[in-house]
């Protein structure tokens, strides 16, 4: 270390300086050498936390996500160009507006950015991961199901109550799903101080997960709902009845009104498998195709707004205000552009660079 902090000092002396976050991937896209999505997918294989993520992130990066972003938007400005065209010469006898033909078109386009957002929402879920927070009392086996679902002992189990008092996370994948499993300390009143401060880490963590885990023991009657805060109501919470060893039990998976309940052991293992097909099907992922392709929230937010506006122009088409369509055309293809750079703001190009590990 000492050596390289002397070659440092000494390129910095001769005009050298240290590469900012994202500096060369940020040159390339500004020198046309890729393009915004591309340059995104240099950080999302190095971030990659399974196979099929980094994949997906080298198909990005060798322009095949921007290929059918561009091929769409080539669609919506062509059929823009022919539909300004069409008003410019109002006066011909033909409206071509009317005809099915630019209908046809628009309604083309509106089922191509469906089916790229379907697969775009899949890459987001693979390369977000689902954030499941394992909570319940004291002793309830919140331990015990995270060593069970990760299958190491990552957390130390005992009889003792409240063996757990700070936040413990680990990353596992089901068929390519990353899972982040964060086990909390046993929700109760407590008056120990390190107690208490690992109960409000926990309901940090809690009332962030996108899923989470109540723990209960099977020869309990009901899961204690009120150990949760109120910010849980339109968050999936899956009870866990657990130890259904010391019963005799079977493991089975009960669903009332959207909620899920699942009886198992996590000590002996029976049932984790109806949990992790749970997680997978509350995360609304499919096996990883062909077709899918990493996707960032801004990346939907552009795809959605594009799709919108395309709606918008079919409405306009039906209800005659045909001068309109190019309007809404004209926003659809400057939100679509957005994904790839085409249209894009120096605030924008920060806020994705300065995420970047140092160089790249």
């Amino acid at each position: 270390m000492s050596v390289l902090r002397c070659l440092l000092e000494t390129a910095s002396h001769f005009g050298a300086r240290l590469a900012e976050p994202g500096e060369f991937s940020k040159r390339a896209f500004l020198n046309g050498k890729m393009d915004l999505l591309q340059a995104e997918a240099v950080q999302d294989l190095i971030q990659a936390s399974s196979d099929q993520s980094a994949r997906c992130a080298v198909r990005s990066l060798s322009g095949e996500f921007s290929a059918k972003i561009n091929n769409i938007l080539s669609s919506i400005i062509s059929l823009r160009v022919y539909v300004e065209a069409t008003i410019d010469f109002s006066d011909e006898e033909i409206d071509f507006l009317e005809s099915n033909e630019v209908l046809s078109k628009i309604e083309s386009l509106k089922q191509e950015l469906q089916d790229i957002l379907d697969s775009a929402s899949q890459g987001a879920i693979l390369r977000e991961g689902l954030h499941v927070a394992i909570a319940g009392k004291p002793n309830a086996g919140k331990s015990s199901l995270l060593n069970s679902l990760t299958k190491q002992p990552s957390a130390i189990v005992t009889d003792i109550a409240g063996t757990t008092r700070d936040i413990l996370k680990e990353t596992i994948q089901i068929d390519g799903l990353p899972l982040h499993i964060i086990d909390t300390a046993g929700l109760h009143n407590s008056d120990d101080i390190i107690e208490k401060e690992g109960i409000r880490r926990a309901h940090a963590e809690i009332d962030s997960a996108d899923v989470v885990l109540l723990v209960y023991e099977a020869q309990e009657q009901f899961a204690d709902y009120s150990i949760l805060s109120d910010l849980m109501t339109n968050k999936p919470i899956v009870t866990i009845r657990n130890k259904i060893d010391l019963l005799g039990e079977k493991a089975e998976i009960t669903e009332q009104d959207k909620q899920f309940s699942i009886s198992l052991s996590a000590k002996t293992g029976n049932g984790i498998d109806l949990l992790r097909e749970l997680l997978i099907k509350i995360a609304g992922y499919n096996p990883v195709g062909e077709e899918v392709f990493l996707a960032r929230k801004r990346h939907l937010l552009a795809i959605t707004s594009t799709l919108k506006y395309i709606k918008i122009a079919l409405r306009q088409l039906d209800s005659g205000a045909s001068e309109l369509v190019a309007e809404d055309l004209r926003q659809a293809s400057m939100s679509l552009g957005a994904i790839t750079g085409e249209f894009s703001s120096d605030d924008l190009l920060g806020e994705i660079f300065s995420s970047f590990c140092i160089g790249k």
